[in-house]
């Protein structure tokens, strides 16, 4: 049976009432986007203090840091936000549990916290192998000046860990970006899923997936050259990301 194109499809108006199919297709990478974005910061933010906790001379940190991160990395990113969405508001009191549930955009919600600490563990493992990249010298020099711990790190080894890891970080990001698709599952419409609404709305399934593919492409791109700009522009001679030319350090 042959396939009948049909890009014109795009730019008919979508059974939603509310625009074209192309206007829903970008509506869908806006929820993409916008959930992406929550889900770094979350996975940013404990990803620098669970990956710090795993460096730290407390065994028991250690432990508790390396045992967050093979729980949420071990434990597939969609049964984590089967998990969230559809366990948790029953193992929670039963008022709290109602209001989980009648929540507006609680898929929303659900995929920003189930991939942030999913991509947190990624993260956390990313500036571990950071901190133990680093010469002993500099936490040795840190603590010789009279800096606390706390301030060692602040001040001395995470602004280069940063720097350092700025190229795997990227990909965590990338990753980040990609993942969202999985929530589809528990009702976000984002991007995957708008797409897929456009098939089953118009039956043009390749023009769908091909806008979206191109979309997520796009996106992509935009987010692989910022970060570049960015490593080349905070790079340290001698560091990963730093020109060859400069020489060591």
């Amino acid at each position: 049976m042959k396939y009948n194109w049909n890009w014109g499809i795009l730019f008919e108006v979508s059974p939603e009432g509310k625009g074209t199919y192309l206007e829903m297709l970008l509506s869908g990478l806006v929820w993409t986007l916008t959930t992406a974005f929550f889900a770094w910061i979350v996975a940013l933010v404990l990803g620098v203090a669970i990956g710090v906790l795993r460096t730290l001379p407390s065994r028991a940190g250690r432990l508790a840091g390396d045992a967050y991160v093979e729980l949420f990395r071990n434990i597939p990113l969609l049964v984590q936000l089967f998990l969230w969405y559809f366990v948790m508001p029953e193992l929670v009191p039963a008022k709290f549990g109602d209001w989980l549930k009648q929540l507006p955009n609680s898929a929303f919600y659900t995929a920003v916290i189930g991939l942030g600490l999913f991509m947190s563990a990624r993260v956390a493992e990313q500036v571990r192998t950071g901190v133990m990249s680093l010469p002993r010298g500099q936490m040795m020099a840190a603590t010789a000046l009279g800096l606390r711990i706390g301030q060692a790190y602040r001040y001395v080894l995470l602004p280069m860990v940063f720097r350092v890891i700025l190229p795997p970080l990227t990909s965590e990001l990338l990753n980040t970006i990609k993942n969202t698709a999985v929530a589809l599952t528990i009702g976000l419409m984002e991007l995957t899923a708008r797409a897929r609404s456009m098939q089953e709305f118009s039956f043009q399934v390749f023009e769908a997936f091909t806008v979206a593919t191109i979309l997520y492409l796009i996106t992509n791109l935009i987010v692989t050259y910022l970060m570049r700009k960015l490593e080349r522009t905070v790079s340290v001679p001698g560091y990963l990301g730093a020109p060859a030319s400069t020489g060591g350090h």
